[in-house]
């Protein structure tokens, strides 16, 4: 199988570059580089994921997947009284979100680096966020949505962001059967976001 972005050690040769983005009304700064998800720009799923997902002013929150940080970098906006933890299994990710978190002035965010949520052990979240890793796999992604299930708060909610084409029925599924509800938040031109409350 060729790389993907779900890789802890991407081979591809460095090539950095950098893109102002304006998210849920707030500007950003972003370094990038080769080897990461979308690199030169936000994507469209995450873009409607960060215009679709509704995080408190004091709540803990999870970036599964965090790649180099937009969607958690809103949240911790979103959440000044909050904390944001970030993770991705990808070390050039993390490396990027740490770099960006520091360049945007974030104080109330740390990235850590791991496979799912195996580096935030014993953390309980008013809200997981996750763009998820479809090319990795259904296996690894239903991984992650049972690891999210089980670190919820009572009453907190998973937001995923997908494609129609990439597996929404299914996953809409099997967000129901795990959580027992499912609420398709916005749809647009082919992706959908959905939230779902433990």
């Amino acid at each position: 199988m060729s790389e993907h972005y779900y890789t802890s050690r991407p081979s591809a040769a460095h090539e950095e570059t950098s893109f102002d983005a304006t998210l849920r009304g707030m500007t950003f700064r972003f370094v990038t580089d080769a080897g990461v998800f979308s690199r030169d720009r936000v994507d469209f799923g995450s873009l409607l994921l960060i215009e679709a997902m509704q995080i408190g002013a004091a709540d803990t929150v999870l970036d599964l997947g965090c790649g180099y940080g937009p969607i958690g970098m809103v949240a911790a906006r979103l959440a000044p009284q909050g904390y944001i933890y970030m993770v991705d299994v990808n070390e050039r990710a993390v490396e990027l979100a740490r770099r960006n978190l520091a360049a945007n002035g974030i104080t109330n965010a740390e990235v850590r680096l791991g496979d799912g949520l195996a580096a935030v052990q014993g953390i309980a979240f008013d809200a997981i966020l996750t763009n998820p890793p479809i090319r990795a796999g259904k296996a690894t992604v239903y991984r992650l949505l049972e690891e999210a299930h089980a670190a919820l708060k009572p009453g907190g909610s998973l937001w995923v962001v997908i494609q129609t084409k990439q597996g929404a029925p299914s996953m809409k599924r099997k967000l129901a059967e795990l959580f027992g509800n499912v609420t398709d938040v916005d749809r647009k031109a082919g992706y959908h976001v959905f939230a779902a409350r433990r």
